[in-house]
C-alpha cells in the first residue's frame, strides 16, 4: 500500500512521538531511582550473590542448627568508574536470630549507602549479579534499571528495621571519609519471613536465590 510522502511523514512523526514518550517515561524513572538512592547511577558501588557455606538451608533452623550465607560484593562499573570498591556480607541464622553484617571498603565517602537484598518476586528464577554484558545501552554503566532482568525488584532493605520491608529509609549506613562502613543487625527470623511473605505473597526468604546489591 502507498501512503504516499505525506503518510510516511505522519507515520514516523508518530513513531517518533512515541519513542520520545518512552525515552521520557525511562528518563524520568532513572530520575526517580537515582534521586531515592542518593548516589548517581556512575558511582553505583557494589553486588554479590549469596551461598551458604556449610551447604544447609533455611530449613536448617529447625534442627538449631546455625546457618551463615555469604556474599563478597564487587564494584559493578570499575572499569568505567576506576572503583575499587569492595565488601563482605554475612547472614546468620541461629534458631530465630537472624544476623546481618554488612562492610565495605573503598565506596563514596561521607554519604548514605542504600542496601537491599534483590530477587523475583513473580517466579523460580535464581538472581544472579550484573556483568558487562548487561549494559544494553552500551553507555559503559551498569545501572539500576539494567540490573532488574538479571537480579530482580528490591526487596529486603538493610537499615536499622529490615522488618518494616521500608525501602524509604533514612537510616542506612553512612560511609566515612575513607569510603568504608560498617553495619550489623539482628532481627527476628520469623519476623521477617512474615513480612517478606506478606509483601511477596508467592515467594519465601530464600537467601540463597538473591543478590545483595548496595549503590
Amino acid at each position: 500500500m502507498n501512503f504516499g510522502r505525506r503518510g510516511l511523514v505522519a507515520v514516523n512523526a508518530e513513531a517518533d512521538n512515541k519513542m520520545k514518550q518512552k525515552h521520557n517515561a525511562n528518563a524520568d524513572r532513572n530520575e526517580d531511582i537515582m534521586r531515592s538512592g542518593k548516589c548517581t547511577l556512575a558511582t553505583m558501588g557494589l553486588a554479590g550473590v549469596l551461598v551458604v557455606l556449610d551447604g544447609g538451608t533455611l530449613v536448617a533452623r529447625a534442627a538449631n542448627a546455625d546457618v551463615t550465607y555469604k556474599a563478597e560484593p564487587s564494584s559493578l562499573n570499575k572499569k568505567t568508574t576506576g572503583s575499587k570498591a569492595s565488601g563482605e556480607a554475612t547472614f546468620t541464622i541461629s534458631g530465630d536470630r537472624l544476623t546481618i553484617r554488612v562492610t565495605a571498603k573503598g565506596v563514596a565517602p561521607n554519604i548514605e549507602h542504600l542496601q537491599h537484598l534483590h530477587g523475583f518476586a513473580k517466579s523460580d528464577r535464581k538472581s544472579r549479579c550484573p556483568t558487562a554484558r548487561d549494559d544494553k545501552n552500551g553507555d559503559g554503566i551498569i545501572d539500576m534499571v539494567e540490573t532488574e532482568p538479571v537480579a530482580g525488584t528490591t526487596m529486603v532493605p538493610f537499615h536499622d528495621e529490615p522488618v518494616s520491608m521500608a525501602i524509604v529509609n533514612d537510616t542506612y549506613p553512612t560511609a566515612n571519609e575513607d569510603g568504608s562502613y560498617s553495619y550489623e543487625k539482628t532481627v527476628s527470623l520469623k519476623a521477617l519471613e512474615a513480612a517478606f511473605i506478606k509483601k511477596f505473597p508467592d515467594q519465601r526468604l530464600a537467601l540463597d536465590r538473591r543478590v545483595l546489591i548496595s549503590p
